[in-house]
């Protein structure tokens, strides 16, 4: 009987609980949070002259999932830890055991509900939130941040099997490239270099206008062939949309449009593949903490204590920071090479799931 995951009143009452605490907690703190960033940034508001449409439709709206996906393990750990202590405290969970049902079967509505929360951020690391960063940083780079005039220096892309583009410096104000080079390499000889100095992008055609270009084609007797002139349009697989790219870019691609990039990024031997594959993992890998924070939730606060529920959720609080830090610190394992994205993202995760595993073998049963 312990085993049987047939309903029971038992299910509904802790799924309840679990849920209804949660967005509770969830509107509770997001109302904090956002009192808190208006006063930081109203002086920004006021000096950029920001419509209040704007401020409450194009960021607010956009920035609360973008928050509350972020803190999410904080809001579970927190809902698991209050509602269970207060069970605990009620010895509502000494009545459960005591009525036959095991703490393993106990599990099995917490389990539920961390499966629910867990989907639920999933669907938005995935597909609602990337649209919704797209609203919010185009408004931050409007109103709470200075434009750079330059977004890429010393660019080197390989824009297609055997074809490499570099361009010394971009300029974000003309959307021109200035010493743009391009070359063709087919087995390991280089066929033709196309030099210019200076590389318009016209953002209605897609094509590049080049001028004072230099196009030196090399033969197979190593005689060359050498064509000049004052501009040329010309098509390159390259849009100014690539230099514009970096780790903000990333939080605003679904699902598809992230992979197609991290693909592109591979093939170009992008240094910036290492933001996409970030922010990848991380989609994957904050949802699944669902699960281990409910464990140890429930480890932690099953037990009724003599100081009350205060103590659990000081405990609560404190683990469930940690392991935001850790997971945002395991992303310098990243950027320093150390480890590759997949497991230095994923680190947090194997770390806590040991440290539930313990917790949950040595609570009371």
């Amino acid at each position: 009987m312990d085993f049987d995951l047939r309903p029971r009143k038992l299910d509904v009452y802790i799924v309840k609980k679990f849920i209804s605490t949660f967005f509770v907690a969830l509107l509770l703190i997001i109302g904090i949070v956002i009192i808190f960033d208006i006063s930081e940034k109203i002086d920004d508001f006021v000096a950029k002259e920001a419509p209040l449409k704007a401020i409450i439709f194009d960021y607010y709206v956009n920035f609360v999932p973008y928050f509350m996906n972020m803190f999410s393990p904080l809001f579970v750990f927190i809902t698991v830890i209050f509602f269970t202590s207060k069970m605990a405290s009620d010895s509502e969970i000494v009545a459960i055991l005591s009525c036959g049902i095991s703490f393993h079967r106990m599990m099995v509505p917490y389990i539920f509900s961390a499966t629910l929360i867990a989907l639920l951020s999933l669907g938005l690391n995935l597909f609602i939130i990337p649209d919704a960063n797209k609203t919010r940083i185009e408004f931050e780079s409007h109103y709470l941040k200075n434009k750079t005039k330059s977004v890429g220096r010393n660019v080197h892309y390989q824009i297609a099997p055997g074809e490499f583009v570099y361009a010394e410096s971009f300029s974000s104000w003309n959307n021109t490239a200035y010493r743009m080079t391009l070359e063709k390499i087919e087995d390991n000889q280089l066929v033709s270099k196309l030099s210019a100095e200076t590389a318009v992008y016209d953002t209605l055609k897609g094509t590049w206008r080049l001028k004072k270009y230099v196009l030196r084609e090399y033969n197979e007797d190593l005689t060359d062939r050498i064509k000049s002139g004052r501009q040329l349009d010309t098509v390159i697989a390259l849009s100014v949309n690539d230099f514009y790219r970096n780790e903000k870019t990333v939080e605003t691609l679904d699902y598809y449009e992230l992979n197609e990039l991290i693909d592109t990024q591979r093939m170009r031997g992008d240094a910036n593949v290492k933001f996409s594959l970030i922010e990848k993992n991380t989609r994957f890998a904050l949802p699944f903490s669902a699960f281990i924070l409910t464990i140890m939730g429930v480890a932690l606060s099953s037990k009724k204590r003599r100081g009350g529920i205060g103590w659990n959720i000081g405990i609560g609080i404190a683990l469930a920071f940690t392991y935001i830090l850790f997971l945002r610190f395991s992303q310098m394992f990243v950027h320093t090479d150390t480890l590759p994205p997949a497991i230095a993202l994923w680190l947090p995760n194997m770390v806590f799931t040991v440290i539930a595993v313990f917790l949950y073998r040595i609570a009371p049963k």
